[in-house]
């Protein structure tokens, strides 16, 4: 159980809003994170990562407090075990495809089963500016899963993909993240529907 209670100012186009978020979420399931431009999406999961810090709450994730702002505690990014993929992608530029895997993992077989998940097989020496924008957005999914992480963060994660793909890597994407355990938490701006990737949905206002 992920349990979190935080508060944050966040500043929009227009001054200042408070972020307030008071909610838990069920372990080893896919959340999607609904709400507005602007209402904080990203930055909520910023907080979960260990990125920003909100001017007050607690985290507690599985029994374990990742903040707790009374008692002083805010658990290093590194010590969460999050996987975060970023809107922008985040790529290395001197990096290839099969190089950003192996910055999380040195396991060759489970770099093998990343590369096919992704469909990068064949793309795996290539760097990023050789890469098509859903290359390079299965290629910033890719990397996340390859820690193994406690929890995926996801935002925007399948914007730049064509209908097929999608469908493809999202029947992939649930059946990895069951089997290695994983929470994953996604914000979009175009909810899944019949449970298609999330099976949860909960939105900022």
């Amino acid at each position: 159980m992920i349990i979190i209670d935080i508060r944050k100012r966040i500043k929009t186009y227009d001054g200042f809003n408070l972020l307030q978020i008071n909610t838990s979420f069920a372990s080893y399931s896919i959340t999607q994170i609904l709400g507005n431009s602007g209402v904080g999406k990203t930055t909520f999961l910023k907080i979960l990562a260990g990125l920003i810090t909100p001017e007050e709450g607690n985290i507690i994730v599985d029994g374990e407090t990742w903040l707790d702002t009374k008692s002083n505690i805010c658990l290093a990014p590194q010590k969460r075990r999050v996987g975060f993929v970023f809107q922008d992608y985040a790529l290395f530029p001197n990096m290839t495809v099969k190089q950003h895997l192996l910055y999380g993992n040195n396991d060759a077989r489970y770099i093998r089963q990343l590369l096919n998940l992704g469909r990068m097989e064949n793309f795996q020496e290539h760097k990023p500016k050789q890469l098509s924008g859903g290359q390079q957005q299965r290629v910033a999914i890719l990397r996340a899963l390859s820690t193994k992480p406690k929890m995926l963060l996801m935002d925007e994660p399948f914007s730049a993909l064509d209908n097929a793909l999608k469908a493809n890597l999202i029947a992939d994407l649930k059946q990895l993240l069951t089997a290695l355990e994983i929470t994953c938490l996604v914000v979009t701006h175009q909810p899944f529907m019949n449970g298609e990737f999330a099976e949860h949905s909960f939105e900022l206002e």
